[in-house]
């Protein structure tokens, strides 16, 4: 029985250690290295080849090193047999909710202005927003944006949260369905999206969807590139509908250099760092699903194929 890593593009190393810290004896190959596919019953994977697991006959779990899931259950290859794990981590929910809360806190306070403003040794004050007079909206109430929603709350937000289906957090008022969208985002003076990407959030953040925001809105998306249609975005900033965006997540990572979006003063980017996966703390986790896996015990975490999430 071995255990294989797929990461194409990601060091493998800190991962290999920590695996071979938690579990001494374990068998590990590193793709893609010459190894035996029928030995291999578990993989570690980020960004995996399509198509790659139809050639491993006795796999059964492939796991992600991260929350995000998408690059598995993209794969329509991926064998049906075959379980998928995501990872849920105490320290990648906390470095979520710090991430969004200061993006937040860097907008109601302007303080990119002043960063312009040094440079043409400008001392001009400008007026500001406290967190009791702005609503934050989160798409996507799960694991992490129920953490970002009760972290936005203790800080003296209104929170709202919107799902596919209906939820009860005590943190926030939470809408579902498309029944319940268009009231959502009109009352979100800054929309963050938390959501898994599936085929129906696939270009959610669109035109039609911005003008249902307040005038003046302005956006999070700490998600996927995927969820984000990039020109209804522009459009939406230059025509002053939007006020301005903060996005950590694009369609094609790292962003090309002749993008526009690194010429629009009213967007933030970040390189996708808003919560960064540490071997050292889910490698636990992944050790635990494996050894469930060998006993034919329940595993952790467990990816439901339908919804992809």
């Amino acid at each position: 029985m071995s255990f294989l890593i797929v990461s194409p593009g990601k060091d493998p190393q800190p991962w290999i250690e920590a695996l071979k810290k938690q579990h001494p004896g374990l068998n590990i190959y590193v793709y893609p290295e010459d190894h035996d596919k029928e030995e291999v019953e578990f993989a570690l994977v980020w960004n995996h080849p399509r198509g790659l697991f139809k050639n491993y006959p006795n796999l059964k779990v492939v796991a992600s090193m991260g929350a995000g899931v998408d690059h598995i259950t993209s794969d329509k290859e991926l064998p049906e047999h075959i379980t998928i794990t995501k990872v849920v981590d105490d320290q990648l929910t906390e470095d979520m909710g710090d991430f969004v809360l200061g993006l937040v806190m860097n907008h109601i306070r302007r303080l990119s202005i002043y960063k312009e403003q040094k440079k043409e040794k400008s001392w001009d004050r400008t007026p500001y927003k406290r967190p009791q007079n702005v609503t934050v909206g989160i798409m996507g109430v799960g694991v992490l944006g129920s953490a970002v929603g009760e972290k936005l709350s203790k800080n003296g937000f209104n929170v709202l949260g919107w799902a596919k289906s209906e939820k009860d957090k005590k943190d926030m008022n939470t809408y579902c369905g498309e029944e319940g969208l268009e009231e959502f985002l009109s009352k979100s003076n800054i929309l963050v999206c938390l959501l898994p990407l599936t085929p129906q959030t696939e270009n959610i953040l669109n035109g039609d969807l911005f003008e249902k925001l307040p005038k003046g809105a302005y956006v999070i998306n700490v998600a996927r590139g995927e969820h984000l249609v990039e020109h209804d975005l522009l459009e939406m900033i230059g025509s002053r509908h939007l006020s301005g965006a903060a996005l950590d997540v694009f369609k094609e990572e790292p962003l090309p250099e002749r993008h526009p979006f690194w010429e629009n003063p009213d967007i933030l980017i970040t390189p996708h760092i808003a919560s960064v996966t540490s071997a050292e703390s889910v490698v636990p986790q992944i050790i635990e699903n494996y050894e469930h896996m060998k006993e034919e015990e329940l595993l952790k975490n467990v990816v439901e194929r339908k919804k992809g999430y």
